[in-house]
């Protein structure tokens, strides 16, 4: 007997093409930039943004196998995925880092993961390192730390096809925070020839370069489009802040109505706006900024 085809996801209605929205920010015009955001937190109210764009042909791969994925106890990426376990009704497994966590009570991010039906599995730092997949869960279908594999990067290949093809705001550049590499790489592989997208790493180490370049030989085979990393506003690492962040995510709150996510977000638009007042642009550049995720 032949075995059943995979059924397939059921519909989350994301709204895509996400918005490209103009607002008007003095440090921008006075220098004759034109800042538009890409609204890719608007994508779904549990899945926004690039965890959309990388999540979703994994799960159409996977094809109802459990899914297992690994993070740290903050990870944005394990609650996207736990949250599309529990939407599709799948199972969901979290590879966490930090054997010490396991018994203790659970943090706002981990306990929302479980409250979601993702079974969390944690091991110490060197196991995790390893990123192998315990033996208990060898029939699961994985994906990678942040979500960046080959598919993740093609899934964010129609981000920069929805701002190449944007048709009342011609974009010139794009910008976005890099965590793991595979939204850059597929956002400049989408972009087209006149186009070029600028990263801004989450985490120092300076490592991101050879990843997005990994990353994008992997999905293309070779180099794709133009893109260059700033990895002067990492604040420090990941999830680390500084007053001057913070105080430049509060204003740009007040000023936009927008809520500024402090992992990502908030240092993309900061080393954006930099780089503007440096005049990194030329005058009648229009850059957007993709807002990859909500506080």
């Amino acid at each position: 007997m032949s075995p059943e085809p995979p059924r397939p996801l059921p519909p989350l209605q994301p709204h895509l093409p996400s918005p490209l929205q103009p607002v008007s920010d003095d440090r921008f015009a006075r220098h004759g930039v034109q800042l538009l955001l890409k609204r890719d937190d608007l994508i779904h109210p549990e899945l926004t943004g690039n965890k959309w764009r990388k999540l979703a042909p994994n799960l159409a791969a996977a094809a109802g196998r459990p899914l297992l994925t690994f993070g740290g106890a903050y990870s944005n990426h394990l609650r996207a995925t736990a949250a599309a376990g529990r939407l599709l009704g799948f199972a969901t497994i979290g590879v966490v880092r930090g054997d010490e966590l396991a018994g203790r009570p659970l943090n706002p991010s981990l306990a929302q993961c479980a409250a979601d039906g993702m079974r969390l599995h944690f091991v110490d730092r060197a196991t995790y390192r390893a990123k192998s997949v315990p033996p208990a869960f060898a029939d699961a279908y994985v994906v990678p730390e942040g979500g960046s594999n080959s598919l993740a990067v093609h899934g964010c290949t129609e981000l920069g096809r929805e701002l190449r093809d944007a048709v009342d705001l011609t974009v010139d550049v794009a910008a976005v925070a890099v965590g793991t590499g595979g939204t850059l790489a597929g956002l400049a592989a989408g972009l087209a020839p006149a186009q070029r997208a600028i990263g801004f790493p989450v985490l120092k180490g300076g490592f991101l370069g050879k990843e997005v370049r990994r990353l994008q030989r992997e999905a293309f085979g070779g180099p794709a489009g133009a893109w260059t990393l700033d990895d002067r506003f990492h604040a420090g690492g990941y999830a680390r802040t500084t007053p001057e962040l913070e105080a430049f995510a509060g204003d740009f709150e007040q000023r936009h109505g927008l809520p500024v996510e402090r992992v990502y977000v908030a240092k993309m638009l900061m080393g954006l706006t930099a780089l503007t007042e440096e005049g990194a642009f030329p005058r009648g550049t229009r850059v957007a900024a993709v807002i990859t995720g909500r506080p």
